[in-house]
């Protein structure tokens, strides 16, 4: 008698059903995320190694993947529901974990208790905003014109924002004494600008139809910026926090704005209903003519 006998299903066993292959465009969007994903972690370890330098770099290039999946996805009509969640689990650890952990072996580990704190504070923000972002995509009541915003700051961004005390330093300008406080409190209000309901620009729509006589200058935009970031990636990196900040009470505005124009015609569109339905010379609730 065999020990590894062949396995022989029963008689009345029902038939196995057969999957079909799964096309490399489903795959390659998660393939980048994951990719983002390495990256990240690789940076928690280029950090310990106190390549603090490099470890931004990792955390450059894993946002730089995240941006690209979904595009990628939505490019090749490949996005799944198994796509979105891997994207945000890699999204917390990436920019809710490991930036914290930057931020602690670079300087907030002089706080001590109070300096892990902030970064534990600083991943569970990270973790509540992803929830929410991920609910409210199921939400079929929201207006067309939230798809160009994000609900306060995301987490890709949030991430870059809060390692602004090191590009300072790295660029140059020297440590004080109270940065590492200084720094503490500037985190804890990224993280909070992550859970708020502040609108922020997605920039998901962003480059989705270039007119031809773009096409050109954006090409040497894109190149001019490459270079920048390769020659000055610190002065890069504090220009584009500055200006990302500057950004989100212009975007508040503007989604004011928009939601204003909105309330108004659906108010406009519901009177215009109610008044139609109601027979010419009728008196509303309140009494009032209604012609």
């Amino acid at each position: 008698m065999s020990v590894f006998a062949p396995f022989e299903p029963e008689a009345n066993e029902p038939r196995r059903r057969r999957f079909k292959p799964i096309p490399f465009r489903v795959l390659l969007p998660n393939l980048i995320t994951l990719l983002s994903l390495c990256l990240g972690l690789t940076g928690i370890r280029l950090a310990f190694e106190g390549k603090i330098e490099l470890a931004i770099g990792a955390i450059v290039l894993a946002a730089i993947a995240d941006a690209l999946d979904g595009r990628v996805a939505r490019m090749l009509k490949s996005s799944s529901r198994f796509g979105a969640e891997l994207d945000s689990l890699a999204d917390f650890v990436v920019f809710g974990v490991v930036p914290g952990i930057v931020l602690y072996l670079w300087g907030l580990q002089n706080l001590k208790n109070f300096g892990w704190i902030v970064v534990l504070f600083f991943a569970v923000c990270a973790a509540l905003r992803l929830a929410r972002f991920n609910v409210m995509l199921e939400d079929p009541n929201r207006p067309a014109f939230t798809g160009n915003f994000f609900v306060g700051m995301p987490a890709p961004a949030a991430a870059l924002v809060a390692m602004l005390p090191i590009y300072l330093e790295l660029a140059g300008i020297p440590r004080l004494a109270p940065t590492p406080f200084i720094a503490a409190l500037y985190v804890i209000g990224i993280a909070l600008l992550m859970v708020s309901k502040i609108p922020t620009w997605s920039g998901k729509k962003l480059g989705a139809r270039v007119p031809r006589e773009y096409v050109l200058p954006v090409f040497l935009v894109a190149v001019v910026f490459v270079a920048l970031l390769i020659s000055a990636p610190w002065e890069v990196l504090i220009l584009g926090c500055i200006a990302y900040l500057s950004a989100v009470p212009l975007a508040y505005m503007h989604y004011q704005k928009l939601d204003k124009a909105h309330a108004e015609a659906s108010a406009g569109t519901v009177h215009t209903s109610a008044a139609a339905t109601i027979p010419p010379g009728e008196e509303d609730h309140e009494g009032h003519r209604l012609n």
